[in-house]
C-alpha cells in the first residue's frame, strides 16, 4: 500500500496558524508514543533472556573450527527445550534453524536422555555451524561424564571425535591459501 509523503509545501498549507495551545497539544502525544516504543523493546528483550539453572552438573567442553563451547548438564526429569540455555538465551532463539537444533540435540536423542537434562551453554568464536557442532561435542562429553555406558554408543556415531579441520592460512604472494594470482602471458 503506497502512502503519499507530504512535502514542505503541502504541510505548510494544511497546518493551521500556530498558537501556544496547539504546540502544547502536540508535545504530549509525541512523548507518549516514545514511551510505548521503549516498553515494547524492553518486553521483547525480557522474553529472550532465559532463566538461570542451578544444582549439581556435569561439564563437557567442545571445540570446532574456532568455536569453543562450555556445556553444563543438570539432571531434571521434567526438562523441556526451554531449559536449554545458550549464552543466556533459549536454544530456539540462539539457534533458529531446525537443522541446527537437531544437530545440537542428537547426543541426547541417541542415548535416550532427551528431556532428562537441563543445560547451560557458553559458546564463543566462529560461525553458527561451528558453534552448533562445538556444543554437540560438549554435550556428548558431558553425557559420558554422567554415565560411562554412553561412551560406546556416542563413539560409534562419531560424536566424541573432535573435527580438527580448520581454515588454512593465507600465504604471502597468493590471493588466498592456495589461489595464485592470475597468470598473463603478455
Amino acid at each position: 500500500m503506497a502512502v503519499k509523503k507530504e512535502t514542505k509545501k503541502d504541510s505548510v498549507k494544511k497546518q493551521p496558524a500556530k498558537s501556544k495551545t496547539a504546540v502544547k497539544d502536540v508535545a504530549p502525544e509525541v512523548k507518549a508514543s516514545e514511551t510505548v516504543i521503549e516498553e515494547k523493546e524492553t518486553a521483547s528483550s525480557k522474553s529472550k533472556v532465559a532463566k538461570k539453572i542451578t544444582g549439581k552438573y556435569f561439564v563437557g567442553v567442545g571445540r570446532r573450527k574456532t568455536s569453543v563451547a562450555q556445556v553444563r548438564i543438570y539432571e531434571n526429569a521434567k526438562a523441556t527445550e526451554a531449559d536449554i540455555v545458550v549464552n543466556d538465551r533459549e536454544m530456539k532463539d540462539y539457534f533458529a534453524s531446525l537443522i541446527q537444533q537437531n544437530v545440537l540435540l542428537a547426543p541426547l536423542k541417541e542415548t535416550g536422555m532427551y528431556g532428562k537434562f537441563a543445560m547451560t551453554v557458553l559458546v564463543k568464536g566462529g560461525g553458527i555451524t561451528g558453534q552448533v557442532e562445538a556444543v554437540q561435542l560438549g554435550i556428548a562429553r558431558a553425557l559420558v561424564e554422567f554415565d560411562e555406558g554412553f561412551k560406546k554408543t556416542l563413539r560409534s556415531l562419531g560424536m566424541l571425535t573432535r573435527d580438527s579441520r580448520k581454515v588454512e592460512r593465507k600465504k604471502p604472494g597468493l590471493k588466498k591459501a592456495r589461489r595464485a594470482p592470475q597468470w598473463a602471458k603478455r
